[in-house]
């Protein structure tokens, strides 16, 4: 597998400042054009220190008199302090104004930042579409697998285990209802995947499924995804597209020490994700839902070490498709793949025998300094003496809707839909049949 180096880059201003052809060299990967923002940044960030500079000083010399008018009145020289304290009154409106100025500089400065994605890793190969990414490893021999299949929609009615069209009636499409030993089969993979991520020592946490703005804009679904988002308008909360986003806002404006790392967070949660109203194959039964379970595994690592545990997370999550028996492949996705806060992500793809292609069932990034840019998750550094950004990863560990696509369409047989022998113990049956 490949193995990438640490990455120095995070994308606060001072980077931008001192590396910003570099910047716009990796940026321009994804197909945006970003240096007039960058531009725009920097022009705000010098304006920004000339008017803290210019606070200060009167800040400051507002102190000072302060201090000599307590002298003059101790001397009983009150017209002078009179005349001294109206200086302080001008000096205090003044700072005032300049004080609501930078608050608006602040504001017009995050709006900027907040804008411009993550930089690619310098080994994310450039591409623009899926067919750009890079297969860098495969696993199971898709030749094994029978032909002339049934797809795990007409399998689902056939078995009467998840009813589409049930879940358009309650609610709309894209919310699957499961049924019986559909549903067992859900609560199976759901347990099996939370036992395997606490055996790896991952933390269990039950989240909500709720977050504010704060934690959506801390680990970049806001302003980039807000479209995608379920929003409850009247509260300003918005339901979450994957565990990511609480657990990882779990360490919002926390100081860690060296000690603590790595924090390892697993978690199951429903997810919802409003998908584009596109039609086809690409996106029929379990293909693409807007509610689905996962579960989440989440790191947060010292900068050092998070491209070693990016390794990690992406062979633990390949050993979960490998007990599950399900053919997969591992794919590096190109600049223009890439989500917005990710600097570099690894897919897992597993195969699907009746559609006969490959379908995602994970993604595991590593988004460097990015996240904890936003939501001012640092790290005391005890060599330096001085707090870093620490670094977060997340990985899905797995997505279940294409996971039972696979497992139903790849294990299906005369007399019934075979189960992994992993997972047997889980569900209590070693085959789903007709009733």
């Amino acid at each position: 597998m490949l193995f990438l180096q640490k990455n120095e880059r995070m994308l606060e201003i001072s980077y931008l400042r001192e590396n910003k052809k570099e910047a716009l060299k990796l940026l321009s990967g994804r197909n945006i054009d970003v240096e007039k923002t960058i531009n725009d940044v920097l022009l705000a960030d010098d304006e920004r220190k000339i008017l803290q500079n210019e606070r200060d000083n009167i800040l400051a010399e507002s102190n000072k008199l302060s201090k000599q008018i307590g002298i003059l009145l101790k001397e009983k020289k009150q017209l002078e302090g009179e005349k001294l304290k109206k200086q302080t009154t001008s000096l205090k409106q003044e700072a005032k104004g300049l004080e609501e100025k930078l608050s608006a500089n602040k504001t017009h400065l995050k709006k900027l930042l907040s804008d411009i994605p993550n930089i690619p890793h310098a080994e994310v190969p450039i591409g623009m579409e899926s067919k750009d990414n890079k297969i860098v490893s495969s696993y199971g021999d898709i030749n094994k697998i029978p032909d002339k299949l049934k797809p795990h929609w007409d399998l689902a009615i056939e078995y009467d285990i998840i009813d589409l069209e049930l879940g358009s009636k309650i609610t709309g499409a894209g919310f699957p209802v499961y049924k019986g030993q559909g549903a067992k089969l859900q609560r199976a993979l759901i347990n099996f995947f939370l036992d395997n991520a606490v055996n790896e020592g991952y933390l269990e946490i039950e989240p909500p499924i709720l977050v504010n703005e704060d934690s959506a804009f801390g680990t970049g679904q806001l302003p980039d995804k807000e479209g995608q988002m379920y929003m409850i308008n009247s509260d300003k909360l918005y339901l979450i597209p994957t565990a990511e986003v609480p657990l990882t806002n779990l360490y919002r404006d926390v100081i860690l020490n060296e000690s603590d790392f790595p924090v390892k967070l697993t978690a199951y949660t429903p997810c919802f994700r409003r998908e584009a109203g596109s039609y086809g194959k690409d996106v029929r039964g379990l293909n693409r839902v807007h509610q689905f379970d996962k579960v989440e595994i989440v790191q947060i690592q010292h900068p050092d070490r998070s491209y070693e545990t990016l390794e990690e997370m992406n062979k633990y999550v390949g050993g979960l498709l490998k007990q599950l028996e399900l053919p997969f492949r591992i794919v590096i996705l190109c600049t223009g793949d890439l989500t917005f806060a990710s600097s570099f992500t690894y897919d897992m793809e597993v195969y699907s025998g009746a559609q006969k292609r490959w379908l995602e069932v994970s993604s595991i990034s590593n988004f460097e300094s990015f996240q904890a840019n936003r939501m001012h998750l640092r790290y005391k550094d005890s060599s330096a003496q001085k707090t870093r950004l620490c670094h977060t990863l997340n990985g899905s560990a797995l997505a279940l809707p294409r996971i039972v696509a696979a497992l139903i369409e790849n294990n299906q047989t005369a007399d019934g839909i075979l189960i992994p022998e992993i997972l047997r113990s889980y569900t209590g049956f070693d085959k789903i049949i007709k009733k």
